[in-house]
């Protein structure tokens, strides 16, 4: 387990302290990362977010694009949270190759409450949320960016839902939006495989349902640590 907005250590909850905390980000949601992937392991924590429910009852949605591009795999999943306040963060990394250059590109979907930090962390944005970031693309999208698309228009769950390219480390594009009443994050590596959110991308909740067609690669290392 480790902080979902620094990627540290986490200290368990103890007599002085009911949360997880951070020494530096302070009380944090501790962010859980599979070592491998699989059918079964992602079986196993599609159960734990829908019984590990937030205060509102409402299970935090684990968003897969589906179908995969041709080429793709799942390369992990993720979610942060406790049996106390429930999962407030999900998130799912897929890989394959890029599709301008053809070489190895890597994408990961953020769901999460305001507040948890991980999708602004592996964009390499300030603050835990991307709303200052969010209003400034709504005007300035930033055209210079390597990975610019403009505004991406994908389905999530069936619903057409806009994100915003965003400002992030240069190595990589940044979107940013909402579904489900969550902060919905996109982030590519490298920044021009953000034209891939240009093309037809459709999410669906694995909460809800889990094709049995899914490929899975290699782990990510964006969610272990290297972003």
């Amino acid at each position: 387990m480790s902080c979902p907005r620094c990627a540290g250590s986490v200290r368990k909850p103890d007599l002085m302290h009911s949360e997880w905390r951070c020494p530096c980000c302070g009380p944090v949601p501790p962010l859980h990362v599979p070592e491998h992937i699989g059918a079964q392991i992602v079986a196993s924590v599609v159960d734990r977010i829908a019984t590990t429910l937030p205060r509102d009852g409402q299970a935090a949605p684990l968003w897969c694009p589906w179908p995969l591009p041709p080429g793709w795999t799942l390369t992990g999943v993720a979610y942060a949270g406790d049996e106390r306040d429930g999962v407030r963060a999900t998130a799912v990394a897929c890989a394959g190759p890029e599709p301008l250059g053809g070489g190895p590109a890597d994408l990961v979907f953020v769901a999460e409450e305001p507040g948890v930090g991980l999708g602004t962390r592996l964009a390499g944005m300030p603050g835990p949320d991307p709303g200052p970031q969010l209003a400034e693309a709504l005007t300035d999208p930033g055209p210079g960016h390597p990975g610019h698309v403009g505004q991406a228009r994908i389905r999530v769950a069936g619903h057409p839902t806009p994100l915003w390219l965003v400002n992030s480390l240069t190595d990589r594009s940044a979107y940013a939006g909402e579904a489900r009443g969550m902060w919905l994050h996109a982030i590519t590596w490298p920044a021009s495989a953000g034209h891939l959110l240009a093309e037809d991308v459709e999410l669906c909740d694995l909460i809800e349902w889990m094709p049995t067609e899914l490929v899975y690669g290699a782990p990510s290392p964006y969610l272990h640590g290297k972003a």
